[in-house]
């Protein structure tokens, strides 16, 4: 029986997800004649055509389209093999771990608090965008993503969302600015610190338009970090889950107003599924 010949199928796959010839000749240092020849002998092996040209694109016919499904999944489980057996040489190698850029540093700390507890336990911490570090699970460069929103409903099928916290969010800040009867004075007459472009900044914009107040906004800031330092240098008060000012808090020099703003921040932990889990993460995601 004539075996598949795998280099036919990384060549058919690498041009199936770029779909441009020229450009996968050119990144894998291969002519143009010699790539289309390594596709056209594994299109004679399956005895199918994988491609239909249309203009300058290569677009999958129904066999490619499920060819590439195992070409997928063959080529992830190889990854997979060599993630997991590069590690061991080691007890156990270090948990990598992705996170938001904007992510509330506390809530990292939190989470990582059992592992850290480990005395031969070790981590590797990497910050980003969404996009990238989703790219590095699937991949399994990441061991698990740690974000605010759980993937998208078009990718959610690779992936697995745990939530594992949830805080209420709250108004920080000094003593002094937050001696208000009502949350309507307090949002008409203080500055406010507010996150942008998050669950968060929906909520909060839904509540002063239900209050038909218009808020003074001193500053727009996508970062929790930067809401932490702003508040705590008494710039405004500060929209945030107390997650992000638990310091402050617990000193006495930032308080968090009596107004329930109905405002929740949900955290998530991101894996994908795969058949060797870091060894940590059960007691990560089920504390």
């Amino acid at each position: 029986m004539q075996h598949l010949n795998y280099h036919h199928l990384r060549y058919f796959r690498e041009v199936a997800h770029e779909g441009n010839l020229t450009r996968v000749a050119e990144r894998l240092n291969l002519s143009q004649s010699a790539l289309s020849t390594q596709i056209r002998a594994l299109e004679a092996r399956l005895g199918q055509p994988l491609f239909d040209r249309v203009g300058r694109q290569l677009v999958l016919t129904e066999v490619g389209q499920i060819a590439l499904d195992y070409a997928d999944r063959i080529f992830t489980a190889g990854d997979e093999m060599l993630a997991t057996l590069q590690g061991a040489g080691s007890d156990v190698p270090p948990l990598k771990v992705g996170a938001l850029s904007t992510l509330s540093r506390n809530f990292q700390l939190r989470f990582l608090e059992p592992l850290m507890a480990q005395p031969e336990a070790s981590f590797i911490l990497r910050s980003g965008n969404a996009e990238p570090l989703l790219e590095a699970l699937r991949s399994l460069t990441l061991d698990v993503v740690l974000t605010t929103e759980p993937p998208s409903s078009a990718a959610r099928g690779a992936f697995t969302a745990h939530l594992v916290a949830e805080q209420t969010v709250g108004l920080h800040g000094p003593p002094a600015r937050l001696g208000y009867d009502s949350l309507r004075d307090l949002l008409a007459h203080e500055p406010l610190i507010v996150p942008t472009e998050s669950p968060i900044r929906t909520g909060f914009d839904s509540l002063v338009a239900r209050l038909k107040v218009t808020p003074k906004i001193v500053a727009d800031v996508d970062d929790m970090a930067m809401v932490r330092l702003l508040a705590r240098a008494q710039v405004g008060v500060a929209v945030a889950p107390s997650v992000v000012l638990a310091d402050e808090i617990a000193a006495g020099t930032v308080q968090t107003a009596p107004f329930d703003l109905a405002i929740k921040e949900s955290f998530y932990a991101v894996t994908v599924r795969r058949s060797f889990q870091h060894p940590a993460l059960d007691g990560l995601l089920h504390p």
